[in-house]
């Protein structure tokens, strides 16, 4: 074996010494430049968790968790049942850092704490890609990507006047795949869905998002118009615990069904990617418990041949950079989702520029520095702090 220099050998020591030393929470709300309306109603505010994990080397890792309402709760989660089962831990054990959080909570595996180990986990491989010096799609083993596909979201549900707008302002931006809100009246949603195609011409590539909107009836009137229309998925038309309904409205719905950004682990997601129901899973990764759960999620679809689609919907920067890494890495990638929002939650946390104004026809470059590739302005975080 050849000798360590002495230079390796210093390293070695530093790097195998390094140890968490605390876990802090920062609790964001902001409202929205541009409310955001869906089958659920308007959200005007809008809610993050940040994750800051400091280590005694120096390297300090962030994540973010989906807490878009009582973001508080969230963080009292995470630094009195989390924090304590990681300090004097050495970060980079990632695969047993989950198990252990996930045994913070009894029952099934879901909500606040899943969605809390998500920001742990997701700072947790910021600092494993910063102790190795290289970006966490590298970590993953990537497939080669320096640029993932993406397409806008959304043109919020609303008039007729309205949504033609706010298509025209992604059309404008050069996203070749646009996506759609729809909801209630079905006859409403399925002349908007004509119309927005007819505005766009054939070489746009639409898909529609209904938030749980519809019965199953609903669902198969709607999902004619979209196959009629050629758009390419059916986003989350039922409730997700729904899953004999999918797998009936797979059965008599041509187009393609999406959905996922609501389950929390792999084995909800199971079922629906397994007998192929699903075309597209999308999993939220400041929901899906971080990188270390959402990578399983995205791999087993892989391995079912259903596609990856991230969703970020209205969460940050952090979450969306998280994102693209995994986007990056992983091998069935369609799109994932550039939420096109002005939420300082994307644009003065870092000074990176949000993905809607770093991509170009559709295509998002890759982060290249250690880590996840951003640095917090933690005085920008204190201010955006919730009151």
């Amino acid at each position: 074996m050849h000798a360590l220099s002495s230079k390796q050998e210093e390293t070695s020591a530093d790097a195998s010494g390094i140890r968490i030393t605390d876990v802090i929470a920062h609790p964001l709300t902001q409202t929205l430049p541009r409310p955001t309306v869906t089958s659920w109603g308007k959200y005007t505010e809008v809610s993050i968790v940040l994750v800051e994990v400091r280590t005694d080397a120096g390297i300090t890792g962030v994540g973010e968790t989906l807490a878009r309402f009582s973001p508080k709760a969230y963080a009292e989660l995470i630094e009195t049942s989390l924090k304590p089962r990681l300090v004097g831990k050495d970060p980079r054990d990632i695969g047993a850092h989950w198990q252990t959080m996930r045994r913070a909570l009894s029952g099934r595996a879901g909500g606040m704490l899943i969605e809390a180990i998500a920001g742990v986990d997701i700072a947790l491989w910021d600092i494993l890609g910063k102790a190795a010096n290289l970006p966490i799609y590298r970590l993953l083993g990537g497939v080669g990507r320096t640029e993932v596909a993406c397409y806008a979201a959304s043109v919020n549900w609303g008039t007729d006047e309205f949504m033609d707008e706010e298509l025209d302002r992604y059309l404008e931006k050069g996203f070749p795949r646009i996506k759609v809100k729809i909801a209630k009246p079905v006859k409403d949603a399925c002349r908007r869905i004509e119309r927005l195609r007819k505005r766009a011409g054939d070489d746009i590539e639409l898909c529609v998002d209904a938030n749980w909107a519809y019965t199953l009836e609903e669902a198969v009137e709607v999902g004619r118009a979209l196959t009629a229309n050629g758009y390419f998925w059916f986003e989350e038309p039922l409730r997700p615990e729904d899953e004999q309904g999918y797998e009936e409205l797979h059965r008599r719905c041509a187009t393609p069904l999406a959905a996922g950004e609501s389950n929390y682990t792999l084995d909800q997601a199971m079922r629906l990617v397994a007998n192929r129901t699903l075309s597209f899973l999308q999993p939220d990764v400041a929901r899906s418990g971080g990188i270390t759960e959402t990578r399983r999620m995205a791999e087993f679809a892989a391995a079912h041949d259903v596609a990856y689609a991230p969703h970020i919907g209205m969460s940050g920067i952090v979450c969306e950079t998280a994102s693209v890494h995994l986007a990056a890495a992983m091998p069935n990638l369609r799109a994932m989702e550039c939420e096109t929002d002005t939420s300082p939650f994307k644009t003065a946390i870092t000074g990176a520029a949000p993905g809607a104004d770093r991509q170009k026809n559709g295509l998002l470059p890759v982060p290249t520095g250690p880590g996840l590739g951003i640095e917090v302005d933690w005085d920008a975080v204190a201010r955006l702090r919730s009151k």
